[in-house]
């Protein structure tokens, strides 16, 4: 049971992949003292859960490494998004505070309160959002050091229909949606994802989620690290809002499998 002390798991892979599968947003945990931070009570919790939360991505990453022939990494959050978002920007570059989303939530994918207005989200800052960076970090420096480069693959999923916290809802939602970055993300790589997707009816580019992770000592000054955001949506493999998984999730995981073998030497 994922607990405050255990926030993020890495799972590692063969010595000799670069390949790191990021999984930030699978989990629906919540220590008992940010629960207490939440204004919602539990059935409106339930609900928020089932629409912010990626669910069954952690399995179907866990898949995927499992039926890849060369085993990727794996790094995992094991706290949901609304303890910290780990993939936001922590100060004013992210475009995310205009709906109240930073690396803190204020508000809900509907916009109502999640925290009171004058909530002070710094002490979660230091004790969530700091600790996961610097484990990405260092993660991708150990790929770098052994293998040469590093390849992140950030395994998301998003809903059928925009929520209204959504700056880009208006935009297409293909099945497969693939967030890539000017600097991280080669040709190749992106060539890769676009043959092993090509079979879920459908490969977008940024939209409705654009962008990558790449942790911040690297982004946009090293390219031996790439990075590619995959973007699965979800009535594809799931019950829609947060319902079981269904059959498609083998199937994706498979073709996430196959991705981590096409990635370039």
């Amino acid at each position: 049971m994922p607990t405050a002390d255990a926030p993020f798991q890495l799972h590692p892979g063969a010595p000799d992949s670069p390949v790191l599968l990021h999984v930030p947003h699978s989990s629906r945990a919540l220590p008992a003292a940010v629960r207490a931070q939440i204004v919602l009570d539990d059935k409106e919790l339930a609900v928020e859960l089932d629409h912010i939360t990626d669910a069954h991505t952690a399995r179907l990453a866990a898949r995927a490494a499992k039926a890849a022939h060369h085993t990727p990494w794996r790094f995992v959050n094991q706290l949901s998004r609304l303890v910290v978002d780990p993939e936001r920007f922590p100060d004013e570059r992210e475009e995310m505070l205009s709906r109240g989303m930073g690396a803190i939530y204020t508000r809900t994918t509907h916009r109502a309160d999640l925290r009171p207005a004058d909530f002070d989200g710094r002490p979660l800052i230091e004790r969530y959002f700091h600790p996961y960076a610097r484990a990405m970090t260092d993660a991708v420096a150990d790929r770098l050091a052994t293998v040469g480069r590093a390849v992140i693959i950030d395994v998301h999923s998003y809903p059928t229909r925009p929520l209204p916290y959504e700056l880009h809802g208006a935009g297409p939602r293909p099945p497969i949606c693939l967030g890539t970055d000017a600097f991280h993300t080669p040709a190749p790589l992106l060539a890769a994802a676009r043959q092993a997707f090509a079979g879920f009816g459908g490969v977008g580019l940024d939209s409705p989620f654009a962008g990558t992770y790449v942790p911040l000592p690297y982004y946009g000054r090293n390219a031996s690290v790439s990075a590619l955001m995959v973007e699965i949506r979800r009535d594809l493999y799931m019950d829609e809002p947060g319902g079981p998984a269904g059959p498609g999730l083998d199937a994706l995981a498979e073709a996430l499998a196959d991705l981590v073998a096409r990635v370039p030497a």
